[in-house]
């Protein structure tokens, strides 16, 4: 016989607050508590940087996998907004990171983003939340802003100091919680696919891939300077004008590797342009991985990514 159960009375109902919302039911915000899920986190950090380069702010965006399953995206937008919001009586930090449904593709009538890749005020709060630890890097307005959280909740305060330079953009750094999803190892060919589609459907702008997970940290760059068009050269062999996959390889171990360069940087540029044909070889290189073309396009919002 079964066991009866407890009343099921008015005092049964509760509803999750804060960091539990997303902790507790991923599936609900990323579509699954396993590794699908915890893919779907980054892209939307990604996400967000690529519409800040769509809207014209910023052309490079890097992305670093570590070992230790963290990752971080780099852009060099206009940053995102973390100080006090008059209108709201909140930190701006607090609305984009602390607060689900806030953020700045919610203006009526107004034309802050033409093109809209992430989840409108629901991805960078979620992932956020889902994170053991996420910190973030902002440089705008002539501040530079540093914000740490752990499991969903700033540790701290807001740290905010004068910088002597006119460069702005953002980064992100963090490590998905386990007790969240059940697998936090993406492969690094899930970076490298969905970093090319993006390259593909964002023509000019610059992906950088540092993946740090090996002996050695190997870097790779896309940009398609003509976007689809390269690419189809690039299916049928052709070596297009604008068609390039350019590939680095940053040499040293991770230990003495920067993990991104600093926003008010100058960026190197020592770059091997490889044909579009993409079986040139490069010099000395370890193993870089490399994707054969695709012969089926996938748009920037396939629901695999």
């Amino acid at each position: 016989m079964a066991k009866k159960k407890e009343e099921y009375g008015n005092d049964s109902i509760s509803s999750l607050k804060g960091a539990d919302r997303v902790r507790k039911r991923p599936a609900v915000i990323f579509g699954s508590d396993g590794l699908e899920g915890c893919e779907h986190s980054f892209f939307e950090i990604l996400s967000n940087s690529i519409d800040e380069a769509r809207a014209g702010f910023g052309s490079r965006i890097i992305v670093t996998h570590y070992a230790d399953g963290s990752m971080e995206v780099q852009d060099f937008g206009r940053g995102v907004p973390v100080d006090w919001n008059p209108k709201e009586e909140r930190y701006n930090w607090e609305l984009v990171y602390c607060e689900l449904y806030a953020g700045g593709k919610y203006q009526d009538g107004g034309d802050m983003y033409e093109f809209s890749l992430g989840l409108n005020g629901l991805g960078s709060c979620a992932t956020q939340y889902s994170s053991e630890y996420f910190d973030v890097e902002v440089v705008r307005d002539g501040y530079q802003y540093n914000l740490h959280f752990e499991k969903g909740s700033l540790v701290g305060k807001m740290e905010k100091k004068p910088v002597q330079t006119k460069k702005t953009g953002t980064r992100q750094h963090w490590k998905p919680d386990l007790e969240v999803f059940t697998d936090i190892q993406i492969p690094t060919e899930y970076f490298l696919d969905v970093i090319k589609k993006q390259a593909v459907v964002n023509p000019g702008i610059v992906f950088e891939f540092i993946d740090k997970t090996g002996d050695k940290p190997v870097k790779t760059e896309f940009c398609y300077q003509n976007g689809i068009s390269d690419y189809l050269s690039e299916v049928v062999g052709e070596n297009g004008p604008g068609a390039t996959v350019r590939i680095r390889t940053i040499t040293g171990s991770s230990s003495r590797l920067p993990s991104a360069s600093p926003i008010g940087s100058s960026l190197p540029n020592i770059i091997t342009t490889l044909p579009s044909s993409n079986t040139a070889e490069v010099p000395n290189a370890p193993s870089v991985r490399r994707l054969p073309p695709r012969s089926t396009l996938i748009s920037s919002r396939a629901a695999n990514i």
